[in-house]
């Protein structure tokens, strides 16, 4: 009979304490939805199944609870001390929900078996709050990118490309024409990790499959490239889709396929796309006017021509030579981001009136 009761009381604070960790991880990414994403249904959702578990956190359970006795307690990983981003901290606690709530469902059916099928469902709620998440956090940093890094091949990819997120470029696409499959593989799989612990998305030209198998943030398409459909059936909807477009029928034609942003250019003639005319500033100031989705201005743009891409409406830009190619990749990317940051201040400023009063 003591035994028995031993028993009882390991499984109760086995429950107890994976109460806490899933109702503790949920209140993390409740913060999130609520305070950085300013998402009022993830937050409802979290808050939610928050409320659930704690109307199964007996004090049964909780009287159980031995911290002092609590081998636990003092175990820790270098992993768990500091988080290299919003997404790393994110996803940490996403594990850590959804490993709790799969120890409750497990060990509620020797307690309450009604507890454990709550927490199964519940398990499969988190998993599609997950997608939800990743997906609105991709695009709202898409929407607050300014800056956006195309690499090109170079002996020192890997160090250029950080310098150039320390920098502050927002956004990479991966884009080597020449590699064979197995170093684009080994290639991507480093730079996703790379732009992940500066909070950087990853993307990947072309290759759906090459952004699948490193998971990527998302693709971006050529003209020629696969239709957008195709391309969002293969990623799903949390992953980003971007497109090419050198004029007004291309632009309309990836908003209307379902491009989360595009590219506008090449607003000047560059040997990144050679034998393309350039469609010049006017495409630029046509996509100000016009584009409904978040917009790049790509080609030949450099410190010195910024101005004038700026002046004809452009708040996002894509680079590539200017930095790849760069003495110094670091201070290029923080100049051209100070310029462009300078302009959305302006358009803040000029778009709230209150300010000036």
């Amino acid at each position: 009979m003591g035994e028995q009761n031993g028993q009882q009381q390991v499984i109760y604070r086995i429950l107890d304490a994976n109460l806490d960790r899933a109702r503790e991880g949920l209140r993390i990414i409740e913060e999130w939805c609520r305070f950085g994403l300013n998402e009022r249904q993830l937050t409802g959702e979290c808050k939610e199944m928050r409320q659930e578990l704690a109307a199964w956190h007996s004090p049964e359970l909780r009287n159980a609870r031995d911290t002092l006795g609590d081998p636990g307690t003092d175990l820790s990983h270098p992993q768990e001390e500091k988080r290299d981003s919003i997404e790393v901290l994110l996803q940490a606690n996403l594990c850590r929900i959804e490993e709790a709530l799969r120890v409750l469902e497990e060990y509620s059916k020797l307690y309450e078996p009604r507890m454990g099928l709550a927490c199964k469902q519940m398990r499969y709620r988190v998993y599609v709050l997950e997608s939800q998440l990743l997906s609105r956090q991709r695009h709202q940093q898409l929407e607050e990118g300014l800056l956006y890094l195309v690499t090109s091949p170079h002996d020192y990819l890997f160090g250029v490309v950080e310098a150039a997120l320390q920098g502050g470029v927002n956004v990479v696409q991966y884009r080597d024409k020449e590699a064979d499959d197995r170093d684009r593989v080994e290639n991507a799989h480093r730079l996703c990790q790379l732009c992940h612990n500066y909070g950087a998305l990853f993307l990947v030209n072309d290759r759906i499959d090459l952004a699948l198998a490193v998971d990527a943030d998302g693709v971006h398409l050529g003209q020629q490239d696969a239709p957008i459909a195709l391309a969002r059936q293969l990623l799903g909807s949390q992953r980003i889709i971007g497109r090419s477009t050198t004029n007004p029928e291309e632009m309309q034609g990836a908003i209307t396929e379902g491009a989360d942003y595009i590219g506008v250019g090449p607003v000047y003639a560059t040997p990144t796309k050679p034998g393309k005319t350039a469609a010049g500033l006017d495409y630029v100031r046509y996509a100000a006017e016009n584009a409904t989705v978040p917009w790049f201005a790509i080609g030949g743009i450099d410190p010195k021509n910024i101005h004038e891409v700026i002046a004809a409406g452009g708040e996002r830009v894509a680079i590539v030579r200017a930095i790849m190619e760069a003495e110094q990749p670091t201070l290029v990317a923080q100049y051209l981001l100070s310029q462009l940051t300078r302009k959305h201040k302006v358009l803040r400023l000029e778009g709230n009136p209150q300010v000036h009063g």
